[in-house]
């Protein structure tokens, strides 16, 4: 994302046509990340975000560039939306040194602090107080900024959920805890996991605003965390966000889907796809015409596939890179 777009687009609803580029920009990325993955050039785990690019882009999109997000293991769309370099990305997944941490976090640590990337986390639910610890050093300091902290629906039963808001609640930091309701903590269903309705409704045990919103309509997406974000920047407190959604793929690389039916995944794919959604919406409203939207398909799986093939090039880590950035250096 060039600066030019984080500084007009605060606290406005997303462009759709470079909502929609956006979109496309993560799901080919994860498409090839997982092509990469099947012919044995990548290693580790990784954790799809097929299904999700609104909540990303509708999210992380809509911030200025000094705002801030805390994202999850199921990190790249956050990423890419916030503006991390997607070379950068492409390398750490691959291992190289050129990578955003050079090739020493893989998938599910990318961070870019340039960018306001705080970083990406394992662990679930890890995020929540790191998200409250950067939002009270924005209020201690006096900046505007604020934090979005990206969380999955099985980390809101985590205790780290619960402490967080409430500190965030009783100091009224300027975070906004954006929970992404998948359906699924990774392989039980949320209805199986709470016995509430909305996640959402956790919210008023701390006082805060709570929002449940289809999470795979763009412009809704970004007008509700506009708003979120306004609030917060103006001091009036944190708000809990759910987005309700569906990933396509499976929890990680090794999930053969064996909880859900495939009936359930088609009907999602068929009629909630975010993408196919917008893409719809444009077409229908004269802002795009069907060979307008495969060019910018194409183009940008076109680039990508590029840089993909100049990162296999670059230089690999060495033996001696393992003994640096394992301790801070002293300033002397």
């Amino acid at each position: 994302m060039n600066s030019e777009m984080s500084a007009t687009k605060n606290s406005e609803q997303m462009n759709s046509i470079t909502g929609l580029k956006k979109m496309w920009e993560i799901r080919i990325f994860e498409e090839l990340i997982q092509e990469l993955f099947d012919a044995g050039e990548l290693y580790g785990t990784m954790h799809l975000c097929i299904g999700q690019e609104a909540t990303a882009v509708g999210g992380a999109g809509i911030l200025k560039q000094s705002d801030w997000i805390v994202s999850t293991h199921r990190n790249h769309g956050h990423c890419i939306a916030k503006g991390t370099d997607i070379r950068g990305m492409f390398a750490e997944m691959l291992g190289k040194k050129t990578g955003t941490n050079q090739g020493k976090g893989g998938s599910m640590h990318i961070a870019d602090l340039d960018v306001g990337n705080l970083g990406s986390n394992g662990i679930v639910g890890a995020g929540f107080p790191i998200a409250a610890g950067a939002a009270l050093s924005a209020q201690m300091q006096g900046t505007d900024q604020v934090v979005l902290c990206y969380a999955g629906d099985g980390a809101t039963n985590e205790g780290s959920f619960h402490e967080a808001l409430n500190l965030a609640s009783i100091w009224q930091l300027p975070v906004v805890y954006f929970i992404e309701n998948n359906q699924y903590g990774m392989s039980s269903s949320i209805e199986q996991m709470v016995n509430i309705d909305k996640l959402s409704d956790r919210a008023t045990s701390y006082g805060i605003e709570g929002i449940t919103i289809d999470g795979n309509d763009l412009a809704l997406v970004s007008k509700t965390v506009a708003d979120a974000v306004a609030k917060a920047r103006s001091g009036k407190g944190p708000t809990l966000i759910e987005a309700l959604t569906y990933r396509h793929k499976g929890h990680s690389k090794s999930d053969k889907l064996m909880y859900r039916t495939e009936a359930e995944c088609r009907h999602w794919q068929k009629y909630n796809d975010p993408i196919v959604r917008l893409e719809t919406e444009l077409i229908q409203s004269k802002q795009m015409t069907p060979d307008e939207i495969r060019q910018l398909e194409d183009s940008i799986r076109k680039e990508f596939t590029a840089i993909v093939a100049s990162v296999k090039q670059d230089e690999e880590p060495t033996i001696a890179d393992l003994y640096t950035h394992v301790y801070a250096e002293e300033n002397r």
